[in-house]
């Protein structure tokens, strides 16, 4: 039988249970719970940790370090919703609202299509010759407005003792053939039948063919002064409403 020796146990000395840890094994803790610690103050107050961290907890080393953990985490999670601001869904929502566009608000209401008015009736001279009249100066001043409207000229010789002429002059007053007359002619009459010479002068400068002159004459002349047609040499129309009428329409344009 082998004997068992025993130690006698030094004075001063408590005998230390087996399952308390070692001097290096508490010294890694202690350091673990300082950097613990100071990850909790870096990330700000938190309630879990702040309980979990308490300097009295003597539990082991995971424990301290599970609770520091979630600290961390959650600043790292609250962060980003924390750093979204307002103002960026603002500008998104500002980009995505329709803007008018520029044609719309900025387009000017059309504008209604300008009709040119009808110049106004030329007029229309009455019933006779003025002997005592300037032809030429009268001729001038239609071939200038006829220039101006676009109308013909209508040279009428005759005399105030010619009953064809009397005729026509009925003719002209009646309102269908005025109101032909004054919306495309310019009408002169100049009287032959007397003794001036400036007036035959001017009836062979529009009808130069000569010889006997059947009254009236009538001559049509474009704002140019040049002649259309003269009845001297085509013969005068009927001088009447549907004669003269047609006549008046032929030449007009």
């Amino acid at each position: 039988m082998t004997s068992r020796i025993l130690r006698p146990v030094r004075a001063g000395h408590a005998a230390r249970p087996r399952s308390a840890a070692p001097l290096g094994v508490r010294l890694p803790l202690a350091a673990a719970a300082v950097v613990a610690a100071g990850l909790c103050a870096a990330c700000g107050p938190s309630s879990e940790t702040t309980g979990s961290a308490s300097p009295t907890a003597a539990g082991p080393s995971t424990q301290v370090l599970a609770a520091s953990t979630p600290s961390a985490s959650a600043s790292t999670e609250a962060s980003p919703s924390a750093s979204a601001s307002p103002s960026s869904s603002a500008t998104a929502q500002a980009s995505s609202s329709p803007t008018p566009s520029r044609t719309q608000s900025g387009s000017a209401a059309p504008k209604p299509a300008r009709t040119s008015a009808a110049p106004a009736p030329a007029r229309v001279p009455g019933p006779g010759y003025d002997s005592s009249a300037d032809a030429q100066k009268q001729i001038d001043a239609a071939l200038a407005a006829a220039k101006a409207d676009g109308r013909m000229v209508l040279l009428d010789f005759g005399a105030n003792w010619c009953g064809n002429c009397k005729a026509a002059d009925k003719v002209f007053a009646e309102p269908q053939t005025a109101a032909i007359l004054g919306a495309s002619y310019h009408l002169v009459k100049i009287d032959i039948g007397g003794n001036s010479s400036a007036n035959s002068a001017l009836l062979r400068k529009y009808s130069p063919s000569g010889g006997t002159y059947t009254m009236p004459v009538l001559i049509v002349v474009n704002s140019s002064g040049k002649v259309r047609t003269d009845t001297h040499a085509t013969g005068n129309p009927s001088l009447t409403a549907e004669g003269i009428n047609a006549f008046l329409r032929k030449w007009a344009s």
